[in-house]
C-alpha cells in the first residue's frame, strides 16, 4: 500500500482489508510504504492494524507512487502481491472469491466502484464507465489480453498477481519522463503483464474508491491524469494514441483562434460539455448523469488538457537531456 498524506482514508482502508483477509484462506502481511508523508499516515496505519494484520512500514522520501510500489514489491516475500491504494476499501468477500481461482487465473484487476456522494465523485464514476464500456455496460467475470487491453478498466489501485510476474514487469518499466513521479506508473506495467497472462476482472473481486472531490483536489488530479495519459498512451500500441497525437495541433489551433476571437474559448469549453452529454445520451445515461457530464466535463477538459501539455513538455525535456 503506497501512502502519501492519506491519514483521512487509511483507517477505513485497513479495516476493510483485514475484514477481507479474515476467512479468505490467505496468510497476509500488509507492507505500507510511507512515501514521505508529512501527516500522521504511518501512525494511523499502526493504530488501525492493531495486531489484526501483520504490518510492516517502509519509509522513504517522496519519490512517487511507482517507486513506493516498487519498494513494497521488493520488501514482499509472499507468492502473491496485492497492490492496494489507501483510498480503497476492499469488499468483504473479494479475496475469498479469487483465492481458489489463482492456480488457473493468477492475475486479477479489481472492479472499482467509485463513491458518488458528490457531483465530482459522480463524474469520476461516469468517466470510468464511459471510457470502458466494453466492461461496464455488462459487468461480469471475464478476462482480457493484449489485444483487448485498452478496452477494459485497469490499474494498480487494486491489483493482484504473482510476485514472480510482477518483478520482471517492474524491471521492464521505462518512463518517458525524467521525473518518475509524473510517469504513468501502471499502464506500461499492466500492458507487459497482459502479454504474459490474461488479466481477470469480476464484480466479485471489487472495492470502493474514494475520489478527490474538493475543487482543488479535483483540479490537481485532473491535471495529473493528463500528464500520465501522455506517458501511458503516447505510443502506437495504445488505441488512444491517435487522440494524443491529434490533441496538440487541435488545442494549439483553438488557442490561436481564441486569441484572435475571444468568444472561441468559452464556445470550445461549452462544446466539450455538450459533446460529453451527447455521448452520455448515446450510452443511455439518466438526466442527472447527463447534467453532471455537461457541467463538469469542461472543467476536467481544461485541467486534463493542461496536464497533457505539461506531459509533452516533460517528454521533450527528457529527450533533450538524453
Amino acid at each position: 500500500m503506497p501512502v502519501f498524506n492519506e491519514e483521512a482514508h487509511l483507517a477505513r482502508a485497513i479495516a476493510a482489508l483485514t475484514t477481507a483477509i479474515d476467512g479468505s484462506g490467505f496468510d497476509a502481511e500488509l507492507i505500507l510504504v510511507d512515501d514521505g508523508s508529512t501527516d500522521g499516515s504511518a501512525d494511523i496505519a499502526r493504530s488501525s492494524a492493531d495486531g489484526r494484520v501483520a504490518l510492516r512500514v517502509v519509509a522513504q522520501p517522496n519519490r512517487g507512487r511507482f517507486e513506493a510500489r516498487r519498494a513494497g514489491l521488493e520488501a514482499a516475500t509472499a507468492k502473491y502481491v496485492l497492490f492496494l491504494d489507501a483510498r480503497v476499501q476492499l469488499f468483504p468477500n473479494a479475496l475469498r472469491f479469487v483465492r481458489d481461482r489463482l492456480s488457473a487465473e493468477p492475475v486479477w484487476n479489481g472492479h472499482v466502484y467509485v463513491e458518488t456522494d458528490s457531483i465530482l465523485g459522480d463524474f469520476w464514476r461516469l468517466l470510468a464507465e464511459l471510457a470502458w464500456r466494453d466492461y461496464f455496460d455488462n459487468p461480469r467475470t471475464t478476462s482480457y489480453g493484449l489485444t483487448e487491453f485498452d478496452r477494459f478498466p485497469k490499474g494498480t489501485t487494486c491489483f493482484l498477481a504473482p510476485r514472480a510476474l510482477l518483478e520482471p514487469a517492474f524491471a521492464s518499466f521505462r518512463p518517458g519522463y525524467a521525473d518518475i513521479r509524473l510517469a504513468n506508473d501502471d499502464t506500461p506495467i499492466l500492458r507487459y503483464l497482459a502479454a504474459q497472462e490474461r488479466i481477470h476482472i469480476s464484480p466479485e473481486f471489487a472495492c470502493v474508491y474514494s475520489p478527490r472531490t474538493t475543487a482543488a483536489g479535483f483540479l490537481r488530479h485532473s491535471v495529473h491524469r493528463g500528464v500520465v495519459f501522455v506517458d501511458g498512451h503516447g505510443t502506437p500500441a495504445s488505441r488512444f494514441f491517435p487522440y494524443v497525437v491529434a490533441f496538440f495541433p487541435v488545442s494549439a489551433l483553438l488557442a490561436v483562434a481564441a486569441i484572435r476571437r475571444p468568444l472561441v474559448a468559452p464556445a470550445a469549453v461549452a462544446a466539450s460539455g455538450i459533446a460529453a452529454a451527447a455521448y452520455g445520451v448515446q450510452a443511455g445515461r439518466s438526466r442527472r448523469e447527463l447534467a453532471t457530464l455537461a457541467l463538469v466535463t469542461p472543467l476536467y477538459a481544461l485541467a486534463h488538457g493542461a496536464g497533457m501539455w505539461r506531459g509533452l513538455a516533460e517528454l521533450v525535456r527528457n529527450r533533450v537531456k538524453t
